[in-house]
């Protein structure tokens, strides 16, 4: 698997214009330049930012391939697995390489790892409304602008402040998908507590233990991080804390319920850590199971 390491290399191996900054690549793709990369399978040290309305053709990142779906912007980050292969546009896009480098010592190098759409999924792009694309059209010319003039001590700062712009409008575009998707779908909650209610109605517990976010996420066919922000735009709640309600709850009837000791309660909830349990009970209520336990009986 080829791996990119600067912008320079990137632009050699595929033949494309020389860069005009070595931290920094800004491509236009049409039906004649599809910004396809050599190498189908590829990994490096920028952050991509890719526009593309596909025709045909294969778009792969993270565990699953872009679906061809009309005009969607998609992010990866360093060291990501992406791939492209014989890629058919149906109109120009974009694609926006910046190294980690570029960051350095600009407030947008920590603030990029809140935007949690980098962890996506193919699946999980973002899909565009005319006006969000007339939006991002307008932000990637006056980057372009910038990059293809002499660039000078500024020049840095003013492309990071757009690009951070295009990050911001796409943290609301996504609002807006996730509101979109909840009114086409239902939502997404009550999925999610079914899987929980399956988990400790069958096998699944005593195989697997604790459910997970993960192993939720991958029954559901979504990234982790799109999952739990799916879950906080729909509830308020990310997808642990759903599940230490969900556990808690449990453990609440169970101590209620029956007569089991702590022990086999939290046993009986997957948990092997007893003090693990404790803790995130008492969290939730404020008193420990036993303390629970106990003013119940009073």
């Amino acid at each position: 698997m080829k791996h990119f390491s600067t912008i320079s290399e990137l632009h050699r191996v595929n033949n494309y214009p020389r860069p005009e900054n070595p931290l920094i690549s800004l491509i236009r793709c049409n039906q004649e330049f599809l910004c396809s990369i050599a190498a189908s399978e590829f990994t490096s040290d920028f952050y991509m930012i890719s526009f593309k309305k596909m025709k045909s053709g294969v778009f792969k990142y993270g565990r699953t391939k872009y679906d061809h779906d009309n005009g969607s912007l998609s992010f990866a980050s360093p060291r990501q697995v992406v791939e492209m292969r014989d890629i058919e546009l149906e109109e120009g896009g974009f694609v926006i390489y910046f190294h980690e480098d570029l960051l350095a010592g600009h407030p947008l190098r920590q603030a990029i790892k809140n935007y949690s759409y980098f962890d996506y999924d193919t699946n999980e792009a973002l899909h565009l409304s005319p006006k969000e694309v007339e939006i991002l059209w307008e932000l990637f010319e006056k980057i372009e602008l910038e990059y293809l003039n002499n660039q000078d001590e500024y020049s840095r700062g003013i492309m990071l402040g757009h690009i951070e712009s295009i990050l911001k409008y796409s943290q609301r575009f996504y609002k807006r998908q996730f509101n979109d998707r909840f009114e086409n779908c239902g939502k997404t909650v009550t999925r999610f507590n079914d899987i929980l209610n399956q988990h400790y109605s069958g096998q699944d517990l005593l195989d697997k233990g604790l459910p997970s976010v993960k192993f939720i996420a991958l029954t559901l066919n979504m990234s982790t991080r799109y999952l739990s922000d799916l879950l906080k735009n729909e509830t308020g709640k990310t997808s642990i804390e759903l599940i230490h309600i969900y556990l808690i709850s449990e453990a609440k009837n169970l101590i209620k319920g029956s007569d089991r000791n702590i022990s086999e309660i939290a046993y009986a909830l997957g948990f092997e850590n007893i003090s693990y349990f404790s803790r995130l009970f008492k969290r939730e209520i404020g008193l420990s199971p036993l303390q629970y336990k106990k003013h119940l009986l009073n």
